[in-house]
């Protein structure tokens, strides 16, 4: 098994050698880069000012992981419901699992400031991970942007999910997953972590559940959208708090997004792994 602990120096600002993606995924957002990782963060400055939930940030952490967080950085990697039982930092994400980069043919997740739909953004990119243990029989490609809205007011910002692909729903051994599926697998959405307030949290239907977010699944990240676009799911954040989000077409079983879709707590692992921090 490969050491899970490198050293700060071990990074530097790496233009990320992103590969083309089709879909709802664009471009760009990639000057930065991790190496191969499994549980790491990194701090970003966003470009312009977040108000998450009466919170105003400029700077985020991305994890490895799928997801951001704002304060401080995390390497959470088993799946937990982000509705009413979450407990931990102010979180958006967009596929919560196990990431594990080390594996041959893995992509390196990046990220980077950029420009989406004319306006300036924050995105992170995982284009094409595998799942631990340097698993790559199976890749997800998906893209978190935190897009500025100032124009409409100070701190606003939009929330953009993007989804080519999603293979694989959990990490293998602890998580525990058999082969990227089934276990304790993925959960997409927000919290602000101030606890269970009505209106601070929201999570996709499907999440936790083995094979809903799947390519195919009845709750298929890169097949819905609620903004016509397959793969592109959009929020808006205004005046601190996360409007309701437009309505989700519904093909064969895909429900509403439901708020505060509550699941409980992470499992814990059976073994350390040792947190990698590149902030």
């Amino acid at each position: 098994m490969r050491s899970k602990l490198m050293t700060a120096g071990a990074l530097c600002a790496l233009a990320a050698p992103v590969p083309a993606l089709a879909g709802a995924v664009v471009g760009g957002f990639n000057s930065t880069a991790f190496p191969p990782v499994d549980d790491g963060f990194q701090s970003a400055a966003l470009g312009f000012s977040a108000n998450f939930f009466g919170q105003t940030y400029t700077t985020t952490y991305v994890s490895s992981n799928g997801y951001v967080t704002f304060g401080a950085g995390s390497d959470r990697y088993t799946p937990t419901g982000l509705g009413a039982a979450y407990s931990g930092l102010p979180i958006i994400a967009a596929f919560l699992a196990d990431v594990d980069t080390q594996g041959a043919g893995d992509n390196n997740i990046a990220f980077g400031q950029g420009m989406f739909d004319g306006r300036n953004a924050f995105g992170a990119t995982w284009p094409g991970v595998g799942y631990y243990n340097d698993s790559t029989d199976k890749l997800n490609s998906f893209q978190l942007l935190l897009v500025d809205r100032g124009d409409t007011g100070a701190g606003n910002f939009d929330i953009v999910f993007n989804y080519d692909s999603i293979q694989w729903e959990s990490g293998d051994v602890e998580s525990p997953g058999d082969n990227g599926l089934g276990g304790n697998s993925a959960a997409v959405g927000y919290n602000a972590g101030t606890g269970n307030q009505p209106g601070t949290y929201f999570q996709f239907a499907g999440s936790q559940t083995p094979g809903a977010f799947l390519d195919g699944g009845p709750n298929s990240l890169a097949g819905n959208s609620n903004v016509g676009l397959a793969g592109r799911y959009i929020f808006n954040v205004r005046n601190g708090a996360v409007t309701a989000p437009p309505a989700v077409p519904e093909p064969g079983t895909w429900a509403m997004l439901i708020l505060g879709f509550g699941t409980v707590g992470a499992t814990m692992r059976g073994r350390r792994r040792q947190t990698v921090s590149y902030a």
